[in-house]
């Protein structure tokens, strides 16, 4: 039941204190004071019935972003107003604009909304027309502005992703290019049949090594060698081949490091040509060997090219509809090294000489996670790409990984550069804020890289700056949530709207 409304008391809050006695009067038979206890009073988003004030007691006020309640306003000042605050703009259906709930046994004077109207239209006709205006106007506005920001999110997402869909087509192209003139030298190798250099017995024997090598090259694609271990087998491998006087030894040592093969290799390939014919050359079979490397590796790079190039795809049709994304099991390493070497020559792994050198420190114990990758790649692109510019292109980007606890694993992208300024990290999250030159940043990568790794993943993404360390650090639980399936009947309901 209601409390007896008594003007005097209407008249002490700040909302009511200009008012006569006879509007006062016309409020209290209008409406009642209620005692309300802690909870949820109003609900965003359901029809607005009632206009409130709040007379003693305390209220929180949110709104709903992204899937969250997000809390814009706590207070127990006497006198603030909500709910159907609005009801006075005729032609509309009025509905709660944001969630009010009571922190605390509470007491305010409420107006049902269609007697709340009735009032302000009666009372204060020409101030009714002027807020009409302003809202109806400034809906409008928002309506054209908002078109308008949607038009321009929409075109710097799509500059964004021509620019990261440029490295996986610029890596197959270069991928390609090798590719032919490698098939173009093999195919001036296959002179040394006419001229008898290998017999049928020797051909099928080397026809065998290319299968074994095909083979481990697939094996050696995620082996991972530290500078120093890819340097002492370039070596031991140079000398094998100068030993054995094989022109263009050094030129071929890489190569067989990066397919995974060290001298018991080619010791065996030197037994198994000269077991079924002596007279064969040593150079010409190492040479085919070789092609058969680089045709295997270029091949990789291709794949990879291409499945990123579908993830990015794929991760734009992502972003307008978050909830079809691929949900599945995948290592937080293969996703970090396909997103690496997307960047072609603008990052190398340390000792190589590039501008940007990489420097990984993994923990090769993390368990697999269940999330999108599609999505966590998007993540690493726009922490690479926006570390990478943080160095102008000059510098050590280190990549780290560890588990967090026993629920969530961490990922550290970091850069020796200048560091951001105090002023702006609290703002570097923010959709469109950008410090980069008008027309260059879009300032959508980090807001979009925050809500995949937080709304998506149920992760944190935070930042810890100072010159020369700048780390973004990204937590993941191991089991992402999954996406929601609808039920038959959802689905029925959805195709009869």
């Amino acid at each position: 039941m209601g409390e007896q409304c008594v003007r005097d008391e209407l008249r002490t809050l700040f909302l009511f204190e200009k008012l006569s006695d006879e509007q006062l009067d016309t409020l209290c038979a209008a409406g009642s004071i209620e005692r309300f206890p802690a909870g949820p009073v109003v609900v965003e988003g359901e029809p607005a019935s009632c206009f409130y004030v709040l007379i003693d007691g305390e209220l929180i006020m949110s709104k709903r972003s992204g899937g969250v309640d997000i809390q814009t306003n706590r207070t127990s000042q006497r006198g603030v107003y909500f709910g159907a605050w609005s009801a006075y703009v005729p032609g509309e259906e009025h509905i709660y604009e944001a969630s009010v709930r009571l922190t605390k046994p509470s007491r305010c004077f409420v107006l049902d909304s269609a007697a709340f109207a009735r009032f302000m239209q009666t009372e204060f006709p020409m101030a009714v027309h002027l807020l009409e205006g302003h809202r109806v106007g400034g809906r409008r506005q928002n309506q054209i502005i908002g078109q308008r920001e949607k038009l321009l999110a929409l075109g710097t997402i799509t500059a964004g992703l021509t620019h990261q869909l440029n490295n996986p087509a610029a890596a197959t192209a270069r991928a390609v290019a090798d590719l032919r003139e490698t098939v173009g030298k093999m195919r001036h190798k296959l002179s040394m049949l006419a001229d008898g250099q290998f017999s049928p017995q020797a051909l099928c024997v080397l026809v065998r090594i290319q299968d074994d090598v095909a083979e481990q090259v697939a094996k050696n694609r995620d082996v991972e060698l530290s500078a120093l271990e890819a340097s002492d087998r370039e070596d031991a491998i140079g000398d094998w081949l100068e030993a054995h006087d094989i022109t263009g030894a050094w030129d071929y040592a890489p190569t067989f490091v990066e397919a995974g093969l060290d001298t018991d290799w080619l010791e065996r390939v030197l037994a198994s040509v000269e077991e079924v014919d002596a007279t064969a050359s040593l150079q010409a079979a190492v040479g085919w060997l070789k092609y058969t490397i680089d045709n295997e590796l270029r091949m990789n790079e291709i794949a990879e090219a291409s499945k990123r190039i579908s993830a990015l795809l794929a991760g734009a049709k992502q972003y307008s509809q978050m909830d079809r994304g691929a949900y599945q099991s995948a290592d937080v390493h293969e996703l970090l090294r396909s997103t690496i070497m997307m960047f072609g020559d603008q990052i190398g792994i340390e000792g190589k000489g590039r501008p940007v050198t990489v420097v990984k420190e993994m923990d090769k114990t993390l368990p697999e996670l269940h999330c999108y990758p599609g999505d966590l790649n998007q993540v690493w692109t726009n922490l690479i790409d926006n570390a990478i510019q943080a160095m102008d292109g000059n510098g050590t980007l280190t990549i780290r990984t560890a588990r967090e606890n026993d629920q969530m694993i961490r990922v550290e992208i970091c850069d020796d550069g200048p560091g951001i300024p105090e002023d702006i990290i609290d703002r570097i999250f923010t959709p469109f804020f950008t410090t980069k030159p008008f027309g260059q940043g879009t300032g959508l990568g980090l807001d979009l890289a925050w809500r995949i790794v937080v709304e998506k993943h149920g992760g944190t993404l935070t930042v810890q700056s100072q010159p020369g360390d700048t780390r973004f650090v990204v937590c993941l639980p191991l089991m992402a949530p999954a996406p929601v399936v609808p039920t038959p009947g959802e689905l029925s309901a959805a195709g009869t709207e």
